[in-house]
């Protein structure tokens, strides 16, 4: 059945929202459907709201179904309330409405995954109880299945068994790593899920409690220690999961992937854990980079585990980075596709398509302003912004001073600093700008409290007041 679709837009986006749905609608991957194209009286779509909706859109005729800008805040429902049919909202630039008609194919599942994140607390002996939970919380919140606590050698953790029954309680699964048989045990006992790291000398653990034990060799790099340690295991008719050890790179790095890959090979069907840390930790480049790649070969090599940490200030994000980069190579392996087109979360510093309007489309554009108010776009050749007095362009923002002519105006200027700062930065890097929006960093994103911009606009306002009471 043949869908009638009513977009509702501003006035200067109307001609480019045509020509792209004239193009979408004749374009053969593209489902049927019919559309209209109403302006509502605004100049800037984004400006959009549903109250002013309401009041502008007296009916929708036939329409099965109304596309209100994809930068359209507040709630929709009373629009489908009123017209009696769903609203929904489009994508944020028209140009991705191709994408949002699917010629990209149906929205990736990236829903599954098949490898379970252990999030190291490093420093676990020297927090309390409720800072190993909050940290816990935090770790969990960001993708990780088990919390491991990290024992320090010669460093005393006398609350280790109140720290496991707390993460416990809470439902979490708990692993504990130490290397001195003496806190593996009292882990045990207390009702760890996982013991990190039982060698085949200290593999007579693994039968005193029914923690599950994670192997290593017992002397550095040795796979045979490690085979004897899994053949141990086995017999004792115990799950467990076995680690060859990746190492950091000029460290053996190279050489630890070839271990991987021979423990595979010799052990198809066992459980494998990689801890990523030496990597995500010790190499002073983008942890999202890091992951991606590593979790490429942890899918290939059916690797079932991670221990990921999140101690180094640049690897903040790197549980929250594990998690999407598992998902993302999963749906890839199981779709038998490159991992493309999944998820935005690993592409921090740039954008697939960056600059979505040539230097040609924004002058025109501008050639339809007929109101004071600055506009900014980003193209590839650099930054424009433009009113009815003109447009300009510039690779620094320092240079469009002499053109804002905003300097009795310390409100409007300030904005324009902000703004054209996140032009130059979204330009530098090849990041998609839009005006008033923040810059998209992936998974890094932070949300700031919107209210910000309403509390700027209401000190300028009352700045303006000032001046005017006084003169």
């Amino acid at each position: 059945m043949t869908k009638n679709l009513l977009f509702l837009t501003g006035k200067l986006a109307e001609k480019s929202l045509n020509k792209v749905l004239s193009e979408v609608q004749s374009n053969p991957k593209t489902q049927p459907f019919k559309y209209r194209v109403e302006q509502i009286g605004v100049s800037v779509a984004a400006l959009m709201t549903p109250d002013l909706i309401a009041r502008r859109v007296k009916e929708t005729g036939d329409a099965d179904k109304v596309i209100v800008p994809g930068l359209c805040q507040g709630d929709l429902t009373m629009l489908e309330a009123k017209y009696g049919v769903p609203v929904e909202r489009g994508p944020a630039d028209l140009k991705d409405l191709p994408q949002y008609f699917g010629h990209q194919g149906i929205a990736p599942d990236i829903s599954q995954y098949q490898v379970k994140i252990f999030a190291e607390i490093v420093d676990a002996p020297f927090l309390s109880v409720e800072g190993i939970l909050n940290k816990a919380l935090q770790y969990q919140a960001q993708g990780a299945n088990v919390i491991d606590l990290g024992c320090l050698p010669a460093v005393p953790f006398p609350h280790l068994a109140e720290s496991i029954q707390a993460l416990k309680q809470q439902g979490l699964s708990v692993s504990v790593d130490s290397l001195n048989t003496d806190d593996l045990l009292a882990a045990g006992h207390a009702g760890a899920d996982y013991l990190l790291s039982l060698t085949e000398k200290t593999l007579w653990i693994a039968q005193e409690v029914a923690s599950t034990p994670v192997l290593i060799p017992a002397k550095p790099h040795s796979l045979p220690s490690l085979y004897r340690a899994i053949e141990g295991c086995i017999k004792l008719g115990k799950p467990f999961l076995a680690d060859a050890i990746l190492d950091p790179i000029h460290f053996g790095l190279t050489d630890s992937i070839v271990r991987y890959h021979r423990l595979r090979k010799k052990y198809p069907d066992i459980e494998i854990m990689m801890g990523i840390g030496n990597l995500t930790e010790l190499t002073d480049a983008d942890t999202t980079g890091i992951n991606a790649l590593l979790f490429g070969m942890i899918s290939e090599l059916n690797i079932n585990a991670v221990l990921a940490t999140s101690v180094s200030t640049h690897a903040v994000n790197a549980i929250a980075e594990a998690d999407i980069a598992r998902r993302t190579m999963f749906a890839a392996k199981r779709d038998e596709r490159l991992p493309r087109g999944y998820s935005n979360g690993l592409l921090g510093l740039h954008d697939k398509r960056p600059f979505t309007y040539s230097a040609e489309e924004i002058n025109e554009i501008a050639s339809q302003i007929k109101d004071p108010s600055f506009r900014i776009q980003v193209s590839e050749q650099g930054l424009h912004i433009y009113n009815r007095d003109g447009i300009y362009e510039a690779l620094d923002p320092f240079v469009l001073y002499p053109h804002l002519k905003v300097d009795d105006d310390a409100s409007h200027a300030f904005y324009l600093g902000v703004e054209l700062a996140r032009a130059q930065i979204a330009w530098q890097l090849g990041k998609r700008y839009a005006q008033d929006q923040e810059l998209e960093w992936g998974v890094s994103t932070k949300r700031t409290d919107v209210g910000g911009k309403a509390a700027h606009r209401e000190a300028s306002i009352k700045e303006k007041r000032a001046k005017k009471d006084a003169q």
